[in-house]
């Protein structure tokens, strides 16, 4: 197994990705942030696994004091240590090491259909997608969280035609698209994937994947209660619009 420990230096933000054409494969990369992740990490990547073996997964730790690394170790050989934390800094770092067209990046407590490959690139099939999200449902909802998820994602998919906005949960987009940008703003503790979305929806087309359903846990929101997470989303999203940061300094991990 390839398992390293780096130092990271100022992301290279003029590296570029491949270019989709038509007399070639679409190569696809999934970049997994885990921190203190041991007990989820396993499940997804088992999932990844099944999606074939064309499809190249990419953990990228933040210094896990668990067997979060260990046990991503037995399920891809692309496993990176940092030295620093941050959902931002996990994703760039993993982005700059992936081969694919198409990077998807995914929270490491979510649950992905098996045929999530096919329809991603089947949205990035029209030459002007240059990102993408979907539905994220619940595992194993409450009533309150099936009817406030539903309601989310239709709201999320009304609004990805005025300002496109993504969670953490999935988000996928093309490499030479996230790289023009600059990646992920690490200086963002959370709404990162949102602030990425509305920049790189500035090269093109930015879609919601309407046939494509990602599942994700309820451990925050059953720790917290719902309302309160609510809440701390609605005044980290004002919080970034009006001043472009959010109020929330780190994002707690829940475990």
């Amino acid at each position: 197994m390839f398992y390293k420990h780096v130092r990271l230096s100022k992301p290279d933000v003029s590296e570029r990705g491949f270019a989709l054409r038509e007399d070639q494969p679409v190569r696809v990369s999934v970049v997994v942030p885990t921190f203190q992740e041991g007990r989820y990490v396993g499940g997804l990547l088992e999932k990844l696994s099944e999606a074939g073996p064309n499809l190249e997964t990419i953990v990228v730790d933040g210094g896990s004091t668990d067997d979060t690394v260990k046990v991503a170790e037995q399920f891809t050989d692309k496993v990176f240590v940092v030295n620093q934390r941050g959902i931002a800094v996990a994703k760039n770092f993993g982005a700059r090491k992936s081969r694919g067209e198409v990077i998807i990046f995914l929270d490491t407590d979510v649950s992905p259909p098996s045929d999530f490959v096919d329809k991603t690139l089947g949205a990035f099939r029209d030459r002007r997608v240059v990102g993408a999200t979907c539905n994220i449902m619940p595992l194993n909802p409450r009533v309150s969280e099936f009817v406030f998820f539903k309601f989310y994602n239709k709201l999320l998919q009304l609004m990805t035609m005025i300002r496109p906005h993504s969670r953490g949960e999935f988000l996928a987009v093309r490499k030479d698209a996230l790289m023009k940008v600059g990646g992920f703003d690490e200086k963002l503790p959370c709404i990162e994937d949102h602030d990425l979305a509305l920049r790189v929806s500035k090269l093109g087309k930015f879609c919601f994947i309407s046939d494509l359903c990602v599942y994700e846990s309820m451990r925050r929101i059953r720790k917290s209660g719902l309302l309160n997470v609510l809440k701390m989303w609605t005044v980290d999203y004002v919080s970034y619009v009006l001043f472009r940061r959010t109020v929330s300094k780190v994002w707690v991990p829940v475990r």
